[in-house]
């Protein structure tokens, strides 16, 4: 017997541009204690699908047209308000895509994890927070009593993440809607994320819709996958028979767009003398809070040669993201020295700073947070042209549609604002901004985490090839392993604070020498011959 039947679903946004078809006719079943992956390139519909069976979808501007999506009997798309608020949190939870928005910056995690369990149950503060402080231990939260009474700002992206899969899982859902749940988590965490919501399903019967763009992940965690191209659905059935025999062109594309290499020999770098351009000198960066001091990077140094990608990995926490930001100033360091070129960045005085910064840019991991919601895409990508005078007005519009093109996002799309555009096409318009001043190092912190397989891939094609034209250095930051071994040159590994392991990407992928290096390609590769064995 079927939990959930959604049959001949339809949804049309109406906006000033006229009207966009975002899914088309639709259907499909989910049983109990089943996994329904969806996979599809960012806006093919799959958010959209599973919004509208939360009763989220803002009307206007959007409109579901037609069909019946019926949960237990009840279809949720006709059900009233009353009803529906009975049924979200408690019995079908949703995993937002992008944990910081999700998120209200004026509660303690606590007090968000626990509001579900208060509202829909008869249960106790204490037992409640007991509860919750089990649920975070479980997904990978250190130190959960006092991690508690924090604010989401006080958390990396991948501890936010954690965050709110718990207040997903606190009420034990008949059904789990999970949109990218694990994008921002290291390969580790997601192991034990992806685990965890196996045993709770098979412990609770629980059914599952996981959205991903990870198809190595889809492959894992789903019992049938469906696929969305522009709004329908273009192939659906059992998870193995859909990636070892593709009948549809658009999965075949999608399946041969994974990186499975390394870096390619056209883009190999090739080292020059005295061409330092980033040297990073025995840094260290701690965090006071109300009880202590937390050492967030410990005497770390490298250098980068101009040309070079360095890939940084190492699970969220480990001090990488802080250490990229100290970079740029936007951190200030308590020990050390960084020097670009020949300047000392901590020692430069605001004007100063101001040119060296059109030098370094940063493609920050939250791309919504990132981008400024009242202006267009347009005026995003024109502004650091404009601040750093580096066109003419007559020339500013072709150049930012050329940006777009770049990163491939349609020009006509240039008026539009961030929120109505998807996680993956907002992390294009960040990439954007950061090359739009053409700069000697950019720093990627996760920029291709929310992007699907294919415009993943030519992201990373688009960033080899400005490396190699414009010598442009970048150090790239990421949990994917996979992309970290395409893309870099030299690989860093950090754990709590400190580089652990520094060497040639392909040396370090093949032959790790530290015992941290070695879990975190144990995880991933294990991960993968579990895709295997599910063949």
């Amino acid at each position: 017997m079927n939990l959930l039947s959604v049959n001949n679903l339809s949804i049309a946004f109406y906006t000033r541009d006229g009207k966009t078809q975002a899914v088309d006719n639709i259907s499909f079943n989910l049983k109990q204690g089943e996994t329904l992956g969806i996979v599809g390139e960012s806006g093919s519909g799959k958010s959209v699908s599973c919004h509208a069976l939360m009763g989220l979808i803002n009307t206007p501007p959007g409109q579901i047209e037609q069909g019946t999506a019926l949960f237990n009997n009840i279809d949720l798309l006709s059900a009233n308000e009353k009803t529906m608020r009975s049924i979200r949190g408690k019995r079908i939870s949703m995993i937002f895509q992008d944990p910081m928005t999700a998120l209200n910056p004026y509660l303690s995690i606590g007090a968000q994890i626990i509001e579900p369990l208060l509202l829909h149950e008869d249960i106790s503060p204490s037992l409640a927070k007991q509860k919750a402080l089990t649920l975070l231990e479980e997904v990978g939260i250190n130190d959960a009593a006092s991690r508690y009474h924090q604010y989401p700002h006080e958390f990396s992206g991948g501890m936010r993440q954690r965050v709110v899969i718990a207040m997903a899982l606190i009420t034990e859902p008949e059904l789990l809607i999970a949109d990218e749940p694990t994008t921002a988590l290291d390969v580790t965490i997601q192991a034990q994320i992806l685990e965890l919501i196996k045993d709770l399903q098979r412990q609770r019967n629980i059914a599952v819709i996981f959205i991903s763009h990870d198809l190595d992940v889809i492959r894992y965690i789903a019992d049938r996958t469906l696929v969305m191209e522009q709004g329908h659905i273009v192939e659906q059935g059992q998870s193995q028979k859909v990636f070892n025999s593709p009948s549809h062109p658009y999965t075949k594309k999608l399946l041969a767009s994974i990186p499975q290499q390394a870096k390619p020999a056209k883009f190999q770098y090739k080292p020059k003398k005295n061409s330092t351009l980033l040297a990073v000198n025995n840094v260290s960066i701690s965090y006071a809070d109300r009880h202590s001091r937390f050492q967030a990077v410990n005497n770390v140094s490298l250098k980068l040669a101009k040309g070079e990608v360095l890939g940084l990995v190492g699970e969220s926490g480990c001090g990488k993201t802080t250490l990229s930001q100290s970079i740029v100033k936007l951190i200030n360091i308590d020990h050390g020295d960084i020097q670009l070129g020949e300047q000392s960045l901590h020692q430069l005085n605001t004007s100063e700073l101001k040119l060296a910064r059109k030098k370094v840019q940063m493609i920050f991991q939250d791309p919504y947070a990132s981008l400024n919601p009242r202006m267009t895409v347009f005026n995003t990508l024109a502004e650091p042209l404009k601040v750093h005078r580096l066109a003419a007005t007559k020339e500013i519009r072709k150049k930012v549609l050329s940006l777009m093109t770049d990163v491939g996002l349609d020009p006509s799309w240039a008026n539009k604002y961030p929120h109505e555009f998807s996680g993956g096409q907002r992390q294009r318009i960040a990439i954007a901004r950061a090359l739009a001043v053409e700069p000697q190092l950019i720093i990627a912190d996760e920029p291709v985490s929310a992007l699907d397989v294919t415009i993943q891939a030519q992201i990373l094609e688009l960033l080899l090839i400005l490396c190699q034209q414009r010598q442009l250095t970048m150090i790239f930051i990421s949990h994917d392993l996979a992309v970290v071994r395409y893309i870099a040159d030299r690989t860093a590994v950090m754990s709590q604070g400190k580089i652990v392991e520094l060497n040639e990407t392909e040396t370090l992928y093949r032959q790790p020498a530290h015992s941290y290096t070695q879990q975190l390609l144990s995880a991933k590769l294990s991960s993968q011959s579990s895709y295997q064995s599910n063949d």
